[in-house]
C-alpha cells in the first residue's frame, strides 16, 4: 500500500503559505496552557466513552468477506460515480476512483475499515467537497496527481498518529483538545478527516506539487492541524478555522 513513508515530525516545512490567505493563522499567544496541563489529562466518563468507541473502529480490519463491508464499499462507489454501474467488487473500475489495483481490499489492509468509512462519511455528508477533489475540478492541476482514493487512506492514518490515539489518554494539547471537540460531536474524527482532506488538496495547489511530492505536501498539512488544534478558543470542530474550507 502506498503509505506515508516515514513519521511527521514538527520540524518539517510547511512550503507556501497563500492559501491560507489570513484565515487559517491566529497569534501563536492564543496556544492553550502550558504542556504541564495536559500530563495526566483527565476525561470526563462521556469523554472516556466516546474516545473507547473511536478506538474500537480503529481496531476493525477491512474484511472484503463481509456483507456489511461490502455494502459500505459499493456506497463508495455509488456515491462517487451515481451514474455508472459498478460491475463487480473487484475491477478496473475502481482505478478511476484512484485506487491501486482492480481491487480496493488489498489498500485498505493498511489502516482497516474506519478508512473506508471516513471516504463514504465525506462523500455523504460534503458531497460537493467530495466531488471537487475526487475529479479535481479546482485549480491547475498537474500532469501526474495523487491517486484520491489512495491518499484518503494515507489521511486518516494521518490523524490516527497526530492525535495518538492508541494512547490511553492524550499527552499533548492537540489530543487533550481534540478529546474535548470529541465530547461535543462524536462525529469530530470523520468531520476532521473531511477538513484534512480538504486542506490537503488545498496545500497540493498551493505547492504546484505533484505525485513524487505527496509525503511533502500530507506533512504540511499535518503541521497545519496540530497548529489549529492547538488554539485556546477551539472547543468544536467547527471552530477550526479550516472548517471552512468545507464550504468554499
Amino acid at each position: 500500500m502506498w503509505i506515508l513513508a516515514r513519521p511527521l515530525i514538527a520540524s518539517d516545512m510547511v512550503g507556501p503559505r497563500a492559501w491560507f490567505g489570513g484565515l487559517f493563522y491566529r497569534n501563536s499567544h492564543k496556544r492553550c496552557g502550558n504542556y504541564e496541563k495536559i500530563n495526566g489529562y483527565p476525561l470526563t466518563p462521556l469523554q472516556e466513552q466516546r474516545l473507547q468507541r473511536l478506538k474500537d473502529r480503529l481496531n476493525v480490519p477491512f474484511d472484503e468477506t463481509r456483507p456489511d463491508h461490502q455494502d459500505a464499499l459499493k456506497a463508495l462507489w455509488n456515491a462517487s460515480f451515481p451514474e455508472t454501474s459498478l460491475t463487480g467488487l473487484v475491477s478496473e473500475q475502481w482505478k478511476d476512483m484512484g485506487w491501486q489495483g482492480a481491487n480496493p481490499s488489498t489498500d485498505f489492509r493498511g489502516c482497516g475499515f474506519i478508512s473506508l468509512e471516513n471516504l463514504l462519511f465525506f462523500a455523504r455528508t460534503y458531497p460537493a467537497s467530495f466531488r471537487r477533489i475526487l475529479f479535481k475540478q479546482e485549480g491547475i492541476r498537474a500532469a501526474w496527481e495523487y491517486p484520491f482514493a489512495v491518499a484518503g487512506i494515507n489521511i486518516s492514518f494521518m490523524l490516527i498518529q497526530m492525535l495518538d490515539l492508541y494512547s490511553e489518554k492524550p499527552k499533548n494539547l492537540r489530543g487533550a483538545n481534540f478529546i474535548r471537540i470529541l465530547s461535543e460531536d462524536e462525529e469530530a474524527f470523520d468531520v476532521l478527516y473531511c477538513i484534512a482532506f480538504q486542506m490537503m488538496d488545498a496545500q497540493w495547489l498551493a505547492m504546484r506539487a505533484s505525485y513524487l511530492q505527496f509525503n511533502e505536501v500530507l506533512q504540511a498539512t499535518r503541521i497545519q492541524l496540530e497548529r489549529e488544534l492547538s488554539l485556546e478558543d477551539v472547543h468544536r470542530i467547527q471552530d477550526l478555522p479550516a472548517y471552512n474550507l468545507l464550504y468554499k
